[in-house]
């Protein structure tokens, strides 16, 4: 078991996934000078190494990203997906992944409004699948070069499908939520970026008789060392009162890198 934690802190710090979708960190890295954005990144990892013949660890995995942002006029497009696959010899450790689309009207108005679609999955979690579609208005406080503070009041109808882990049943759900969240960026100065998005979920199921919330926030940290190489640190955790199944309340993850621009 340490062989494999170390594996996986050492070959994939990705293995931590949430459910958080940060949207507001797609619209920031857009270049307004531009209609049309298309960022994909990839990688793979196969790794076969052992202290002893009779104790094998083969690894195998992939991250595949692909977002595209088109602003052609008063109104915006996005799609964002993120694919996560994790094998550790016979057994499927991570299988994640996400595809969003969204359309943002009337979207330099301070009060505009947005429509979206998402569909997800996690295995690893006993989520297969969740499906979203719903709506929101948003309404920028401030919007300068330097800062930027909005709030998004919405709603949206969620249906999932979850594995039990400690019985051998699916249960699934189906309900109403009210959506909603507050985001808040600043360019502190010509090296530092930071970026937080709360999110706050409620609904009512009727198969429980009671609500369940989901709370959320995802913050980012961008440092700019020269024009070649900065340092994005990302830290993102999600809280759930009631689950729908008997799993962690509490997910989070938190990942740092260098990066090289050229």
């Amino acid at each position: 078991m340490r062989k494999i934690i170390f594996l996986l802190l050492v070959f994939f710090p990705f293995v931590s996934e949430s459910q958080i979708l940060n949207i507001e960190k797609s619209r920031l890295e857009k270049d307004t000078t531009k209609v049309f954005m298309l960022k994909t990144v990839a990688g793979m990892n196969i790794y076969n190494r052992s202290a002893a013949a009779d104790d094998p660890v083969n690894l195998f995995g992939y991250n595949l990203d692909i977002n595209a942002l088109y602003y052609p006029g008063k109104h915006g497009y996005m799609f964002i997906s993120k694919f996560d696959y994790l094998r550790i010899n016979d057994s499927d450790f991570l299988n994640f992944g996400m595809v969003h689309g969204r359309v943002n009207f009337l979207r330099e108005n301070t009060i505009n409004f947005e429509t979206f679609i998402q569909y997800s999955f996690d295995n690893f979690r006993g989520l297969d699948p969740r499906w979203i579609v719903g709506g929101s208005v948003r309404h920028s406080l401030i919007s300068t070069d330097k800062i930027s503070l909005l709030y998004g009041l919405g709603g949206m109808y969620e249906y999932e499908k979850w594995a039990d882990p400690y019985q051998d049943r699916f249960v699934e759900v189906g309900f109403i939520k009210s959506s909603n969240y507050l985001s808040f960026r600043a360019t502190i100065n010509d090296f530092v970026d930071f970026n937080t998005v709360n999110y706050y979920q409620v609904g009512y199921d009727n198969n429980i008789s009671a609500f369940r919330h989901r709370i959320s926030n995802s913050t980012i940290l961008n440092t700019k060392l020269n024009e070649r190489f900065s340092i994005s640190n990302s830290f993102e955790i999600s809280y759930e009162d009631r689950p729908i199944v008997p799993i962690t309340k509490v997910i989070y993850s938190f990942r740092t890198g260098l990066s090289f621009n050229f």
